[in-house]
């Protein structure tokens, strides 16, 4: 049987973020010293109260998949932290805890354009 590969995913090219970020790790180790903005990845080692509660979070058993929008537990401490730290009134029901900002743009982005819409960014 012939193998078959839509138009579609022939058509697909490297992400910019990923081609920057390669770019930029290749720059690095030849020494040149460069502020790395590609993939908003942290430049510093996750905190360690962080990854304890993470540790406690798999044995309370958050394993498995969660709502799409985030758990209400972490959605109300979002709340309580925009309260405590910026005076922002927020309801959990207007917290969407995502995968990151790529994966939340696209949300925002197939839930208020339509084709034929004209988007500056």
């Amino acid at each position: 049987m012939a193998e078959k590969t839509t138009q579609r995913v022939l058509n697909i090219h490297e992400s910019s973020t990923l081609r920057m970020a390669k770019l930029s790790r290749e720059l690095k180790e030849k020494g040149v010293d460069i502020i790395n903005l590609s993939l908003g990845e942290p430049d510093f080692d996750t905190p360690e109260h962080i990854r304890e509660a993470a540790i406690q979070a798999i044995k309370d058993g958050y394993t498995h998949y969660p709502p799409v929008a985030g758990y209400l537990d972490l959605k109300q401490a979002i709340v309580e932290k925009f309260r405590r730290d910026n005076k922002l009134e927020y309801k959990p029901s207007q917290i969407v805890v995502s995968t990151g900002a790529k994966q939340s743009l696209i949300n925002i982005i197939l839930s208020i354009v339509e084709k034929g819409d004209e988007v500056l960014v």
